[in-house]
């Protein structure tokens, strides 16, 4: 994002991320992305409200609902009053809290004497295998497929864009870009030294007993069980203090994101280009007030949105992320071009099934097989999806290019 992205974003002067679809394409056919960057935002808020709901909910023994609905009100209200500079500058405080909380969390509980030095877990077996972990062979094309989706599928998203085309100039958006990358990097050290911990802990010594959270498929949930069961108390309110944290500063940026997206690019664009800006105002703060309260609904009824976050980020690196890359970079790239590879890329992952959201695959490509009866294609589906719509978008851009431009097909033809 910071070398190639941030910078033309910057310069071109937009508000948001669709600005540039919308001036390329048309306000209607660039509107087309709203959609799945809206889902994404929506479904985003909710898992991870639902992820503070039960954490709370492990540690403190309070009802998860409770958790939910204060931690959303709080974010929705200074969401609404402030806008980008109440989110900006909460994000500030809460980054810094991250750091310190999580800082500190990680001492306590390695000194816990039920854990055994992860220095010797690390390629030792105690009392689960060693937490540095295998890569089998089978594997590698998933990994560096979902490597390629996290790193480039998280580039197209307005909560990232809209710091980047707040920044002062386009250096200072590449700026801000790398060291944000060098902080995530930074941040990721403390979660996996908890989980080098869980790895080394004799459960049995601790009030969690045995089996392990492990063995009671309760990975998802160590932060809050190392937190409860390994760090003293006032640690552990810490740990919650980190993670509504954490949480807040995700969802006030999905919130606004939604809200921005469809301010600008919907409701000025299409459905009232004369509105004043009094009224988009009142119209951001009330898909804001809409939003919020949808994720937290949602929150409170399922268990299982992040496996939809996981699809709607995987819908933007295929359809989104190769189109933002040709409306950039390549000046020839039309609405033609933009329809076919839209529907393209995505016909091609569909057919290949997904398993997060129990789709069958209708084409078993090379490699394709089944675990427990689940779906698992060998090839890299992802990134194959993003480049056959890249591919076709700047083939079917030139090819349309060239048939008007030559007089092959009339001009009365050109309706895009």
């Amino acid at each position: 994002g910071a070398l190639f992205f941030a910078k033309p974003m910057r310069m071109g002067c937009y508000v948001t991320m669709l600005d540039p679809f919308q001036i390329r394409y048309g306000k209607w056919l660039g509107s087309l992305f709203y959609i799945p960057t809206a889902f994404g935002d929506l479904f985003w808020a909710t898992a991870v409200l639902t992820a503070l709901g039960s954490t709370i909910s492990v540690i403190l023994d309070i009802d998860r609902t409770i958790a939910v609905i204060v931690s959303a009100f709080i974010t929705i209200i200074y969401t609404l009053l402030g806008g980008l500079y109440s989110v900006a500058y909460t994000d500030i405080i809460q980054l810094l809290f991250m750091v310190v909380g999580l800082v500190v969390c990680v001492p306590f509980a390695m000194m816990n004497p039920a854990v055994k030095n992860i220095g010797t877990t690390l390629t030792e077996t105690v009392y689960q295998e060693p937490w540095r972990g295998r890569l089998e062979t089978g594997d590698i094309t998933r990994w560096i497929d979902n490597m390629l989706y996290m790193t480039l599928g998280n580039i197209p998203w307005q909560g990232y864009f809209q710091r980047v085309l707040a920044a002062e100039s386009g250096t200072h958006a590449q700026v801000i870009s790398f060291l944000s990358a060098l902080n995530t990097l930074l941040l990721a050290i403390p979660s996996v030294l908890i989980g080098a911990v869980a790895v080394s802990t004799d459960w049995n010594m601790t009030t969690y007993g045995l089996p392990s959270p492990h063995e009671r498929g309760e990975d998802g949930m160590i932060l809050p069980i190392v937190l409860q069961h390994i760090c003293p108390n006032y640690i552990a309110i810490m740990g919650i203090g980190v993670l509504a944290a954490a949480v807040m500063s995700s969802a006030d940026s999905a919130l606004l994101s939604a809200g921005s997206l469809f301010t600008r690019n919907v409701y000025t664009q299409i459905i009232r280009p004369q509105a004043s800006d009094q009224e988009s105002m009142w119209v951001l703060r009330s898909t804001v007030l809409i939003t919020g309260s949808v994720a937290t609904v949602l929150a409170l009824q399922t268990q299982s949105t992040y496996s939809l976050w996981l699809w709607c980020g995987e819908l933007t690196y295929i359809v989104l992320f190769p189109q933002l890359c040709c409306v950039l970079f390549l000046s020839a790239s039309n609405g033609y071009g933009l329809i076919v590879a839209f529907f393209s890329g995505l016909l091609f992952r569909l057919t290949g099934g997904e398993p997060l959201l129990s789709l069958p695959a209708l084409v078993r490509y090379p490699g394709y097989h089944e675990v427990d009866g689940l779906v698992h294609q060998a090839l890299p589906m992802k990134t194959i999806a993003m480049l056959i719509s890249l591919t076709v978008n700047v083939a079917a851009s030139f090819l349309t290019r060239h048939l008007f431009v030559s007089g092959t097909l009339p001009g009365r033809w050109d309706f895009l």
